[in-house]
């Protein structure tokens, strides 16, 4: 004669391990896709008003045409239309929170996670990203003894 309490307690364990594992299986799908559809949340940044980038004849800008830097605690990228036109906008895309760089041949800011594409003004001009780049002043200031002028970054009065 077979002990019935035995098989149900097997039984009982073998449900409880295999539910649980199934359980954690989900979880461990869940949880990352999740973390990634969720934009990070909001730091506070030091309060810089303004950043010096480099010199207009900088290599950087002579040769890839974008500069990026950091205003506060936010990346910013600068873009040279013409030696005397620079423009700096957010180097945060509005999409999910990579960063943009700028496609020099085409003349658009792109963002390469989900091929968004924003204008030199930085609006929407394709892709996914619901709304603008945030756009920053830029001026170029010159020095005593420098033949190049220097470009800065600056936030926009509010």
């Amino acid at each position: 004669m077979k002990d019935n309490s035995a098989d149900q307690s097997r039984r009982h364990f073998l449900n409880w391990f295999l539910g649980t594992s199934v359980g954690a299986f989900c979880l461990s799908i869940a949880y990352p896709v999740i973390r990634y559809l969720t934009p990070p949340e909001a730091t506070s940044e030091p309060a810089t008003r303004e950043v010096e980038v480099g010199l207009t004849n900088d290599p950087a800008f002579v040769e890839k045409g974008y500069v990026i830097t950091r205003l506060g605690g936010k990346p910013v990228i600068v873009i040279r239309v013409s030696p005397t036109d620079f423009r700096a906008f957010s180097a945060v895309c509005t999409h999910l929170d990579c960063i943009v760089g700028y496609k020099s041949s085409k003349h658009l800011i792109w963002c390469n996670c989900h091929n968004g594409r924003y204008n030199l003004q930085g609006e929407v001009v394709g892709g996914p990203p619901p709304k603008p780049l945030e756009s920053f002043g830029v001026h170029l200031v010159s020095k005593p003894g420098i033949a190049a002028q220097t470009v800065v970054v600056s936030r926009r009065s509010a």
